[in-house]
Formats: structure tokens, C-alpha cells, sequence
């Protein structure tokens, strides 16, 4: 078990599903991110899986879920494993595999912003 592994202190936390259920989940994640992250929670002396869950709830209450020294070993881990991207970076990723199989399921570009638009008087805009 994990050094910081918290165990609930009562039954009445047992009986809640949010504290004793956890699930195991297929993710996709981009290898560069996954591999800061393993390094982050090893870090950390978290699971990835606690890692992740703090990330996203401190996310979901609009709180930052680092500090300034963690964030700079963020920023170590970063350069260590060629990680450039960014927030900007979101939703971009696609696999050749997916790339594939997208283009060949429509009958024309792959974004919106490669297809010819019409205006409602006709005229025709890239």
C-alpha cells in the first residue's frame, strides 16, 4: 500500500461510495504528459490515480492544485522528458490511426476551418 494512502476513519465514510469505489479506466492520455505525470505522483509519493483525482477536483472548485515548488519540479520534469506542450495544447491530439479513420468516414477536410463556407447571399468564404 502506499505511504499516503488514507484509509477512512469511520463507517459512515466506508458507506460512502465516493471514498471506498474507484474504478479502472482505459484513458488515452499523450506519452510525453503521462510520463511527467508518473514522475509527478512518484514525486509526490501519490498514485497516478491520486495524482489524477487531486488534479481534477482542485480543478473542478476553480483551485490550483500545485504550489510554486511543485510547479517548479513540474517544470523539471517538463524538460526532462521534451514536454513542450501547454493549456493550448487541449484536444489537439489525434493518433495517425484516428487521423485515418476520420478522413475516410467523411467526404471532405478533417476542420471546419479547411472547408469553403457560403454566406446566406451565396458568396463562398475560406
Amino acid at each position: 500500500m502506499n505511504s499516503k494512502t488514507r484509509l477512512p476513519s469511520s463507517a459512515a465514510q466506508l458507506a460512502d461510495p465516493a471514498v471506498d469505489e474507484r474504478v479502472q479506466t482505459g484513458v488515452r492520455i499523450q506519452k510525453r504528459l503521462l510520463k511527467v505525470l508518473k514522475a509527478l505522483a512518484e514525486y509526490l509519493d501519490l498514485s497516478l490515480g491520486d495524482l489524477l483525482e487531486g488534479i481534477v477536483l482542485h480543478s473542478l472548485e476553480g483551485k490550483p492544485p500545485f504550489g510554486e515548488k511543485t510547479l517548479a519540479q513540474i517544470a523539471r520534469f517538463k524538460e526532462i522528458y521534451g514536454l513542450s506542450l501547454d493549456a493550448s495544447a487541449s484536444h489537439q491530439f489525434w493518433t495517425e490511426d484516428e487521423l485515418e479513420a476520420t478522413a475516410s468516414a467523411h467526404d471532405g477536410p478533417l476542420f471546419p476551418e479547411d472547408r469553403d463556407w457560403e454566406n446566406k447571399e451565396g458568396e463562398t468564404r475560406r
